[in-house]
Parts: C-alpha cells; sequence; structure tokens
C-alpha cells in the first residue's frame, strides 16, 4: 500500500511540474545540470514568481554550488592524500633496497678484511728472508702495492697483463701512482684520499676512456687488497638524504713513497713473477734492513 501511494506521489509531482512548466512557458531539465544552468532557468522565471520563492531558490541554488565546491575540494585532498601514500610506499621499498645493499657491502668488506689478514700472516712469515735480498740502503716495500709501484711499470703490466691476465690488479697500481693528478690533499697536509669517482676520471684517464662500473669496483677492491695498512678504507655520508661515500686514505709519506721508483735496476720482480701470476704476495715487505 504504501510503494503504490508513494508512485502515486511521484506521478502527480511529475504531471504538476510539467503544468507548472507549460503554464510559465519554461523548460525543465530533464538531466542534472550545473548551477550555471540553474541560475539562468531561475533568472527566466524570475518576474512570473513571487519574491519570496524566488529568494528560496536562489539561496538553494548558492547552496548547491557550495555543496559542490565542497566535494570538489575533498576529491582533490583525497587525490593528494592517493599521491603522498603512494610516494610513501615507494621510500619504504627503496629504503628496503638500501639496506640490503649496505649488508651486502658490509659481507664485501668482511671478505676484504679476512683475505687482508691472510695476506698479512704471510708477509710476516717471508719478512726475515726477503728483506735480505735488498741491497745496503734500499728501503723494503709497506705493502705489494708500495713494492710493485716502485718497480718499473714496464715489467709490473707484463706481469700481471700479458703473462698473468690480471689487468685490475695493473690498473690499481696505476691509479694509485696517479694520486698527484686525482687524489685529494687533506687541508693539514696529513695524507690523501681518493673517492670512487676519483678512481673513475683516473681509470677514464690511464684506459683513454670511460671504464665500466664493475671495473671501478674491482680496482677498488684491489686498491684495498695491495695496499694492506698502507690503504685505509672510510665511509662518509655527506647531508642527510645522500648516499655513503666509499673513502679510500693514505698518509702523506705512503703516498709519496710511491713514486720514489727505489726499485727499478734491482731485477726484484723477476723473483716475484711466479708468486704475482698466482696471487701471492711480494718478496719485499715490511721491515728494516738486516
Amino acid at each position: 500500500m504504501t510503494s503504490d501511494h508513494s508512485h502515486d506521489d511521484a506521478v502527480d509531482r511529475t504531471t504538476t511540474d510539467a503544468a507548472v512548466a507549460a503554464d510559465l512557458d519554461v523548460d525543465i531539465p530533464q538531466t542534472d545540470h550545473s548551477t550555471d544552468d540553474l541560475q539562468a532557468l531561475l533568472n527566466q522565471i524570475q518576474d512570473t514568481i513571487p519574491p519570496l520563492v524566488s529568494s528560496v531558490l536562489q539561496t538553494l541554488i548558492q547552496t548547491i554550488d557550495s555543496l559542490q565546491h565542497r566535494i570538489d575540494d575533498l576529491e582533490t585532498k583525497q587525490e593528494q592524500t592517493h599521491d603522498i601514500a603512494t610516494t610513501a610506499s615507494g621510500k619504504a621499498e627503496t629504503n628496503a633496497s638500501d639496506i640490503t645493499d649496505l649488508e651486502a657491502d658490509h659481507e664485501k668488506t668482511h671478505d676484504i678484511a679476512t683475505s687482508a689478514v691472510a695476506k698479512a700472516n704471510q708477509l710476516e712469515a717471508d719478512q726475515q728472508e726477503d728483506a735480505e735480498t735488498l741491497p745496503d740502503g734500499v728501503e723494503p716495500s709497506s705493502s705489494p702495492l708500495d713494492f710493485f709501484a716502485n718497480c718499473r711499470q714496464t715489467k709490473v703490466k707484463q706481469a700481471f697483463v700479458e703473462e698473468s691476465n690480471r689487468q685490475n690488479t695493473y690498473r690499481a697500481i696505476a691509479v694509485a701512482k696517479r694520486w698527484p693528478e686525482f687524489a685529494t690533499t687533506r687541508t693539514d697536509g696529513s695524507g690523501v684520499f681518493l673517492t670512487k669517482d676519483d678512481v673513475q676520471t683516473a681509470l677514464t684517464a690511464e684506459l683513454g676512456k670511460q671504464p665500466h662500473r664493475q671495473t671501478v669496483a674491482r680496482v677498488l677492491d684491489k686498491l684495498l687488497e695491495l695496499g694492506g695498512s698502507d690503504v685505509i678504507e672510510k665511509r662518509r655520508t655527506v647531508g642527510r638524504n645522500q648516499a655513503t661515500k666509499q673513502i679510500l686514505t693514505m698518509d702523506k709519506d705512503t703516498a709519496e713513497g710511491l713514486l720514489e721508483k727505489r726499485y727499478i735496476g734491482l731485477d726484484l720482480l723477476e723473483t716475484t713473477t711466479g708468486k704475482a701470476q698466482t696471487g701471492g704476495v711480494t718478496p719485499v715487505v715490511t721491515g728494516g734492513p738486516t
């Protein structure tokens, strides 16, 4: 019974609206229109309706317009909230990836440290025998890097590139010797340091072309491996949102020692070729002449 009455009321209202529109000679919109359309309709019939009705209709149009603007504002805020949530999710994924990379770097550093300790033990075992091969007045090397940097470079290249296919080892030695061109000297003059970008620039000069990213990483590893205690790795974060930078440091005496050429003419590399090919240490190590 209620449903039938509701239907009849709707029919009556539609019929009445149509009759009023016909009497006023205006069109009743059959679909949703903007408030501008409603305002135009009100202006069209304003002279034919009482002022009170006109005022009420004007207020309704203004209210509808205000509500529409409010809805638009809410939709805009909803879109902004969605964008913020999407950005936050993306940053969370990036942070997770950075953590994974840091863990991988930590494992890599641990492996390098383990290798360095093993080589240091071997260096200590060979120290007495090796120091005896040097003439009086010639200082022994402090690390494999120091030794090879002070030998004739054509023979170093022959040992690592032509005979043992270890180009990155030779490249690491060459980059270390070019520290006056590409390294940064500390403000107090106590040492020098190379960033990853510095190593890449030095390699570009050495190779005559842009090195591959993996080549730069491998040369950095070789610098640490050959340098032993002469080359110290440090991490520095510049700015709150920037990634941590890898820095290789040497004290000034060590860096200048790489340029002394003190083993040229001694043929020490001849006895080292076998060890160089198999990845062994050099025959000249830390320690004073005996």
